[in-house]
Parts: structure tokens; sequence; C-alpha cells
């Protein structure tokens, strides 16, 4: 796939954050394994490869919307998630079910994802563990990232909380990616919850701002969450945390963020993915190597 001239910098910088992403969910995920939570100590890297789930998919699929529609096309973007939907990735069940009856039935995105969790929708962390990209494409231009994000989040995720979630992590992306320099830590946190409605997300960044001092991470995701829960409003907040507490720091941040635990391989992919917007911030060339190759469909810079 080609893109428009105008747009390849903003693919560039919107693969640099997806390739972040796929090495924090990558690696994270190697720390399910029991036989590799003893590494952690030693800050010791697992046999490779590592292989990316369902956070990296659904990031590609967002990349691929961008590069093809030059924003967030939502019936774009439902038909590649189902389409590209992969069980073996690790989605939740109401997703999976989901993109199965848009793949097999041509069911409407908007009436599935609005009937999730009776008719609540979900609260999940999935629009926003692969919406860093869309920040990165938005580079400098973060109110555009934040509504764009929204656009995004509701293809697969209504509640207020989901969609507040993505909404901060593109915000976060699009600062950090800034060409203008990225935001101290505390500005960074202050910069997204201004940009966030009212929220239990806003709340906890809010309190992530405050626990800026503590180096304690296990006291910190005590506070925050640590995304052991799947919520959006127990995944952003430490994994924003992580992002501000090591700003041009990928492996202090994969480091910091795997030993809070819980949703681990989510909340390095946030975290990745966001450091990442920034090209100097990119995971080491040997994380790189050893992480499973990005699909072949995903979009190149030209």
């Amino acid at each position: 796939m080609t893109t428009h001239s105008s747009d390849s910098g903003c693919l560039e910088r919107a693969l640099d954050s997806l390739r972040g992403l796929s090495v924090g969910d990558a690696l994270g995920s190697q720390f399910f394994v029991p036989d590799n939570r003893p590494l952690l100590g030693g800050r010791e890297l697992p046999p490779a490869p590592w292989q990316w789930t369902d956070d990296t998919e659904m990031a590609c699929s967002v990349v691929l919307v961008l590069a093809a529609h030059g924003r967030i096309d939502q019936d774009a973007l439902a038909a590649s998630f189902a389409r590209r939907h992969d069980f073996d990735r690790g989605y939740g069940p109401a997703v999976t079910r989901m993109l199965r009856r848009i793949r097999q039935e041509g069911a409407d995105w908007r009436e599935l994802a609005a009937a999730l969790f009776n008719g609540r929708g979900s609260w999940g962390n999935g629009a926003a563990m692969r919406i860093a990209p869309l920040g990165a494409w938005y580079a400098g231009r973060v109110e555009q990232a934040v509504h764009q994000a929204e656009i995004s989040a509701y293809v697969t995720h209504q509640h207020r909380e989901a969609v507040v979630g993505a909404m901060a992590v593109a915000a976060a992306a699009a600062l950090v990616a800034d060409p203008a320099g990225a935001p101290r830590p505390v500005a960074l946190l202050d910069a997204v919850t201004e940009l966030i409605p009212r929220s239990a997300v806003a709340q906890g960044v809010r309190r992530a701002r405050d626990l800026l001092d503590y180096d304690d991470v296990a006291t910190v995701a005590a506070v925050l969450g640590n995304g052991r829960r799947t919520s959006a409003h127990d995944t952003v907040p430490f994994a924003l945390w992580s992002v501000a507490r090591n700003l041009g720091d990928y492996e202090g941040a994969f480091w910091s963020t795997v030993r809070a635990g819980g949703d681990v391989d989510t909340m390095c992919a946030i975290v990745g993915g966001v450091l990442a917007a920034r090209r100097e911030w990119a995971p080491p060339s040997a994380w790189l190597e050893r992480t499973e190759p990005l699909p072949d469909w995903v979009p190149e810079a030209v």
C-alpha cells in the first residue's frame, strides 16, 4: 500500500510507535510464563522469539486504516479487525464473538458494540492498548489525536471509560511525538488530564501525576491499578505514570511496567507505543530483532 506524500511523515511516526508497541506487547507477554518470572529480578531477557498478541494485531489495523484514509474510518477499521482476527492472539471472548459475527454474518459493528455487557458497552482496555500509533500519526496535533481516538474506540468499546482511556493514550503519544519537543513528566500528565473528559480514567491520571515522586512500583500499582481487571481505568493511569517516570528510557520504562504485574502485555504495549512515538526513544535494536516481525499487510512508509 502507498500513502499520499503528505501522510508519509505521519506514517513513519505511526510505524515507529507500532514497533515500540509490538516489542512491549511481545516481551511483556513472555512474563506470563512462570519459568520466565525469575528473570525479572536481574532484568534478564527471556528466550526469543517473542510473539505479540491481539494488542499488536489490532494496532496494525489502526495504522492500516490511517494510511489508507488519512483518518479513522470506522467501517474500514471494523472490517480490518474482523478480517485479521486471530483467536490465538489472546482476544477477549466478547470481542472474539463480535468480530466473528462481523466476518461470518456481515453483522453491524454499531449494534454489536453497543449491545456488549447488557447495553453498557465494554469498559475494557482494548481501545487504549492499540491506539498509541494514532497519537504518533497526529504528533503535535493533540486535539485531533484525541478526537480520532474517540472515533476509533467506538468500533469495539462504547463505555465512557474505555473511550476516555483511548483518548488519554493517544493524547500522550501525540504530545511525546510533538516535533517541538516532548513535555516534561508533570506537564505531560497535566496536559493529558486537561484533554480528556471527566471520568475515572482522568481521576487516575491525576493521581498518577501526584505519584511521580514515588519509586516503589508496587505501591503505585496498588493505588492506580495494574490492568488486572482489564478495565481502562485500571490500566491507563499506571501506564501513563510509567511513561512519565521514564521519558527517553524505553528499557527502564519496560522493566518498571512489567514489575507491576497484572495485564503486563497490554501495559507494556501502551508504554512502549507512547515512548516509541518519538523515534529517538525507540526500543533497543536487539529487542526488535527478537520480536516477531509485523505482518506483511502493514503499510510501509514511502
